[in-house]
């Protein structure tokens, strides 16, 4: 089923173009008008004054007419003058480059923060789909390189393009037949970076698909480390990661060498246009109609106005790679979220454009499933016309082997999942029509899968009661069997976790006590003791006992002993109920349940 499902995000950021990546961007940095202002305005008052100090060389150099008729007191007058601009020039790029830091480091931290509110509201779908890997790389790397490339187009670009502009005009305004030489040449600087730039795009592109293939393999092997060790999947994992690392050096190398063979042929061309000013200007002095201080001027502006070329060439090498990574980041930003309004107040600006839909008061605990159609992918079935109703109170079991959709059954009723077909209820409430977050709020979850974030003992088993207090928190630890270890922990409650803190038992009792401590009006158990050892889950499976009592109960269970008290057992097989009703009943029909109970005894007989 993984292998079926489509890689949406790639797809998404295989087809945005550079442009398009820009055109993003540039409507974020359009929140910060005030601060992009006055880096143009002080990038303008650098520039000017910068291109205005050879003009004040050029006139003192023509105040030395010949050895011992220099006029001190002219030349003098303007090196106070260059001393003075200069100050004022270097002051504006000192003011320019803080705010273009903050304008940066402000609009990296808007996209970060973006995406981490996506992924909040992403479908599990999406989620299923994704390496926890590449999506990380996106969010962490992929926005350092754009940042990169942001700074270092606020630095370079602003003020290239205004130091082309001014030059211009301060050239044709000394001489403008040689000026026209240098703008007719201008186009070819233009082609070659733009022939050079293209090539290095796709390079970047490839290059940040694949180290984010990269981290998610090395986050895949050290999380499962163990594993690979045990199973001897060393020597495969290393030729996993050898292909992409010759992947990565590939793209990477040619990525360099695009953008390293940029600065070199602009200066090439550069150079030829620098010596055509030098020849035209030469002629133009033995002719009368330029002095020898004008000529030093058009060649410090002709190196002036070719310098930004060479600069923004290297601007645009680094964009390429910042807008390969801004494609990544916005097509996370962009993927459709759920289709429902999430009421988290700190989704609720980001949300505005979904249908604002009412919360769910507290459950009563009707739950009814109305011909439910459900499949992850299209072709291949897997929930068919799925009907149940369940009472207040009521012990739902649901049975069956591996891949029968029991889980993706629980899916479906915390609506991590919609149905294609068909509807489901709690009490009057259709819950596609109420929020998720109120609909969740409604159930107390304990999956196989443990989850603990790094932080305290206290704030993990608290994760859904924050405002509990000591008291509360230790007479569920007590409920749930787990303040026989938490007690000896270094710090007790206070002691800080992280995800290898526990063992795989320690770690499900504490997510048994979360829902201990809840006390929802729901419970959903899938596999809720598998990691816990017999004698404790005798003791916990009595206090799950004593949380269920009146509370309507969803329970996965492969140990069918742990089920014989269920009020109603659904023995599901290729997601279908086959069988339905109370362990006895069951028995008695002598029918699929009675098989897949026996054989789980059959080696004591």
């Amino acid at each position: 089923m993984a292998a079926k499902k489509v890689n949406r995000i790639e797809m998404a950021a295989d087809r945005m173009s550079s442009g398009e990546a820009m055109k993003k961007v540039l409507r974020i940095i359009g929140g910060y008008r005030v601060l992009l202002l006055l880096s143009i305005i002080l990038a303008a008052v650098s520039v000017i004054l910068q291109l205005y100090v050879p003009i004040l060389f050029g006139r003192a150099i023509d105040g030395i007419i010949a050895k011992g008729q220099v006029k001190f007191s002219l030349v003098s007058g303007y090196l106070r003058q260059i001393l003075l601009w200069v100050l004022i020039a270097a002051a504006a790029t000192w003011v320019m480059n803080l705010i273009n830091n903050r304008l940066t480091y402000q609009i990296i931290r808007d996209i970060r923060a973006r995406a981490i509110r996506q992924l909040q509201v992403l479908p599990l779908s999406y989620l299923d789909a994704h390496s926890a890997g590449d999506i990380v790389s996106r969010i962490i790397a992929d926005t350092d390189q754009l940042s990169d490339g942001l700074l270092l187009g606020f630095s370079q670009l602003f003020s290239g393009v205004l130091t082309i502009l001014a030059t211009l005009v301060f050239m044709f305004s000394i001489n403008w037949w040689i000026s026209l030489i240098v703008v007719l040449l201008t186009p070819l600087s233009f082609w070659v970076a733009r022939f050079i730039a293209s090539h290095s795009y796709k390079m970047f592109h490839h290059q940040t698909e694949t180290r984010g293939e990269q981290t998610a393999l090395i986050e895949e092997m050290i999380g499962g480390q163990k594993l690979v060790q045990a199973f001897g999947y060393q020597q495969r994992s290393s030729q996993r990661f050898r292909k992409l690392n010759k992947q990565l050096q590939y793209y990477s190398q040619n990525a360099i060498f695009y953008s390293s063979i940029t600065n070199p042929s602009t200066r090439f061309v550069n150079a030829i246009i620098y010596a055509l000013v030098a020849l035209a200007g030469s002629f133009a002095i033995l002719s009368g109609g330029l002095t020898v201080g004008g000529l030093s001027v058009l060649l410090n502006y002709s190196n002036q106005y070719m310098k930004p070329f060479n600069d923004i060439s290297s601007v645009i090498t680094e964009l390429q790679n910042a807008l390969a990574c801004a494609a990544r980041i916005f097509a996370l930003i962009e993927e459709k979220p759920e289709p429902a309004a999430v009421t988290v107040p700190a989704f609720k600006k980001q949300l505005a454009h979904q249908q604002t839909l009412p919360a769910m008061p507290t459950a009563q605990g009707y739950v009814g499933l109305d011909h439910v159609d459900f499949s992850y992918v299209p072709e291949q079935k897997l929930i068919q016309d799925f009907n149940l109703q369940t009472k207040p109170g009521m012990r739902v079991a649901l049975v069956g082997p591996t891949g029968c959709g029991k889980t993706t059954t629980i899916n479906l009723l915390m609506r991590f999942y919609d149905p294609q077909a068909g509807q489901i209820k709690v009490d009057d409430h259709r819950i596609d029509q109420v929020t998720r977050h109120s609909l969740r709020a409604n159930y107390g979850m304990v999956l196989q899968d443990t989850w603990i974030k790094t932080g305290t003992v206290r704030e993990n088993v608290a994760f859904g009661k924050p405002e509990a207090s000591d008291e509360e928190i230790i007479a569920a630890c007590k409920e749930a069997r787990s303040w026989s270890f938490i007690k000896r922990l270094p710090q007790g409650l206070d002691t800080v976790l992280t995800n290898d803190s526990l063992s795989q038992g320690q770690r499900q009792l504490l997510c048994i006590t979360r829902v201990m401590l809840a006390l929802p009006p729901m419970l959903i158990l899938d596999e809720a003791t598998s990691s816990i050892d017999t004698r404790t889950e005798l003791l916990v499976q009595a206090a799950f006992d004593k949380l269920m009592e009146g509370r309507t109960s969803f329970v996965v269970a492969h140990r069918l002993s742990t089920i014989r008290q269920a009020d109603l057992i659904l023995v599901m097989k290729d997601g279908q109920i086959i069988e339905r009703g109370t362990h006895e009943e069951l028995m008695a029909k002598g029918g699929f349940y009675t098989n897949l109970y026996n054989s789980q005894f059959a080696h004591l007989a």
